[in-house]
């Protein structure tokens, strides 16, 4: 994150001023100035959540939060999501370990990009992660910007898609058979996986919608979770994806965040997709995660 040369704006909310520095990238922002361990009053979530609007994903650094700061935090930006296939972690309802031990060679977990459950009825709004231990190296988060990704589409392209709807669907990682299926339960991953037959169902979405708060057009979701589009046969739809998923992830779009122990992040599954990066082989990784429900209009 660059907060040098870039504007910086503030604003003083009740002894508190936070300070919000876009990064160099296409997107992302670092937002400083706010303690996370204690209660935030309405208008500082107000400025925060107007933030995340604009920059899509934030980085807060230097917290020292526990898991009910997480969840506190979370539920300031709507109720929490349900987060399937994944055991939370012990005594808590809401909260899945994103872990990986420092022996372990099974394959980095969400390393393609995603919008987080876009194969739910109503996907998450976004996702709140926090850097408990983090390796010296590697493990970057990449994200990508989805507004700008159809901003810059080929007319040609765009047309293909007008009004198409994409059948979503997480038996890809999730069914029995799946990446993260029985075979992969039996590997040795440290992470709490449970496949289910549940996750064969199908869930349309416009590929371009608009965002519910912002009305800006953007693309959502993208193969992995998008297993083909409705009306459309596979030979057609196949080649089309493989076109969408080099289009979507270009460099141009998107912004990859450092990790360091102590920062939280939160992005918008509206506008990014993501994606895990490795790197950090023979090192310990945790981190903590929430999800926030669908926005329903009420805030």
């Amino acid at each position: 994150m660059s907060g040098i040369d870039l504007p910086v704006r503030s604003s003083q909310h009740s002894r508190m001023t936070i300070h919000i520095a876009p990064s160099d990238q296409a997107c992302g922002a670092n937002v400083t100035g706010v303690d996370l361990s204690r209660p935030i009053e309405a208008d500082t979530v107000a400025e925060i959540r107007a933030a995340w609007l604009e920059h899509h994903v934030l980085a807060f650094p230097g917290q020292n939060i526990s898991d009910d700061d997480l969840e506190r935090f979370t539920v300031y930006f709507g109720g929490f999501g349900v987060d399937p296939f994944v055991k939370p972690i012990p005594g808590r309802e809401h909260i899945i370990a994103i872990q990986r031990r420092a022996d372990e060679t099974t394959p980095i977990f969400a390393e393609n990009w995603h919008s987080d459950w876009s194969f739910q009825e109503n996907p998450p709004a976004g996702t709140c992660l926090y850097g408990i231990t983090i390796p010296p190296v590697g493990g970057n988060t990449d994200f990508s910007d989805q507004h700008a990704a159809l901003d810059a589409m080929p007319d040609k392209l765009r047309r293909r898609l007008e009004g198409v709807q994409a059948i979503h669907s997480a038996r890809g990682p999730y069914a029995p058979s799946g990446v993260y299926g029985e075979k992969d339960a039996k590997s040795g991953r440290s992470m709490d996986i449970m496949p289910s037959e549940e996750a064969m169902a199908t869930q349309l979405h416009p590929f371009i919608r608009k965002h519910p708060e912002t009305g800006r057009e953007g693309l959502f979701g993208c193969p992995g979770y998008i297993i083909g589009f409705e009306g459309m046969e596979k030979e057609e739809a196949y080649p089309l994806m493989a076109e969408l998923i080099e289009w979507q992830g270009r460099e141009e779009f998107r912004y990859s965040h450092e990790w360091e122990a102590g920062t939280l992040i939160m992005w918008d599954n509206r506008s990014v997709l993501h994606r895990a990066t490795g790197g950090f082989d023979g090192y310990d990784r945790l981190l903590h995660r929430t999800t926030i429900a669908a926005w329903d209009g009420a805030r």
